[in-house]
């Protein structure tokens, strides 16, 4: 993280607002997607996207919660134009149905913000068999992604304006498992590590990001796809670690970034003209960044994009 006053070249800095970061912008013809969007950095991402005027479907697991929040934002904003439906990243059943209902609905798709995650979890299976965390946090995005890349293409050239692929990674890509991706243990429960999994998640996000990146551009499709890390920031990501959760929000408020500091960063590249046009990087504190070199390995991307679609049973 930058010093909390420091200043890049953005002219914006850690402590940074999603608020202050979208000052002045207009995105009343704009419809994003925003998974993870009924708690954390992906609600207030959600209401400063309607803020803004974004037309914002949530995609939420409990469809209860996101419609509270829902009409929680509406009591601020009420000419917010947001709608709720039902996603569940872990499995691809859910990834699926939501795909085809949203096609169905004959939306646009401007901005997709893969933002939900589960951070550190207790080795477990899904119902599709791949590790809790792999599969929500990366191929849970990767197959939603993939599945809605027409629907945006299709806004592109309907709108003519740029569309954006916003993947929320994090500094933790830096605590992956030595190798990165163990393509061959990804199910491992014998020498799964609950923060070098999470770790391995997240450089995921950045390889996806990377990859995804060079094909629309070798396409010469006008999307581009960036990765962030949000900052070290109080949620309830730490939820499967009890004493953690207790001495992060303890501590926390001392040192840590507020969630309104937290969601800048997705809100800036999700919607700032300065944005425009940059594709395939790693950003954070709403300024370029630098991953790792494992998150820079094109070969490495390649295979996980590979690995990913054969997973995700895509033709």
């Amino acid at each position: 993280m930058w010093f909390i006053g420091w200043k890049g070249p953005s002219g914006f800095s850690a402590s940074s607002t999603a608020d202050q970061v979208t000052q002045g912008i207009d995105g009343t013809s704009l419809t994003a997607i925003v998974t993870g969007a009924s708690s954390g950095l992906g609600l207030e991402t959600t209401r400063v996207l309607a803020l803004r005027g974004v037309h914002v479907v949530m995609a939420v697991r409990n469809v209860d919660t996101g419609m509270n929040v829902k009409e929680t934002i509406l009591k601020e904003i009420p000419t917010a134009e947001i709608d709720v439906m039902e996603l569940d990243l872990s499995s691809m059943a859910s990834v699926r149905k939501f795909a085809e209902d949203y096609k169905s609905s004959g939306l646009p798709l401007n901005i997709l913000i893969n933002n939900a995650g589960v951070m550190a979890t207790p080795f477990m299976l899904t119902q599709d068999n791949i590790e809790l965390q792999f599969a929500t946090n990366h191929l849970g995005h990767f197959l939603l992604t993939n599945l809605l890349l027409e629907t945006m293409k299709k806004t592109v050239l309907e709108c003519n304006r740029e569309g954006r692929i916003v993947i929320v990674s994090s500094e933790a890509h830096r605590f992956a498992y030595s190798e990165g991706v163990r393509f061959d243990k990804i199910n491992d429960e014998s020498g799964y590590n609950s923060y070098f999994a999470y770790g391995q998640s997240k450089l995921a996000n950045i390889l996806h990001a990377n990859e995804l990146s060079r094909r629309l551009k070798e396409e010469g499709v006008e999307i581009t796809v960036n990765a962030l890390h949000p900052g070290s920031i109080i949620t309830n990501i730490l939820r499967y670690h009890g004493y953690v959760n207790v001495i992060a929000n303890m501590v926390g408020k001392y040192f840590l970034k507020n969630v309104q500091q937290g969601a800048a960063t997705q809100c800036y590249v999700a919607l700032h003209p300065q944005v425009k046009g940059i594709s395939g990087e790693y950003f954070m504190d709403s300024n370029k960044a630098n991953p790792t070199s494992q998150a820079k390995d094109s070969e490495l991307a390649k295979k996980l994009w590979e690995f990913s679609v054969s997973l995700t049973n895509q033709k």
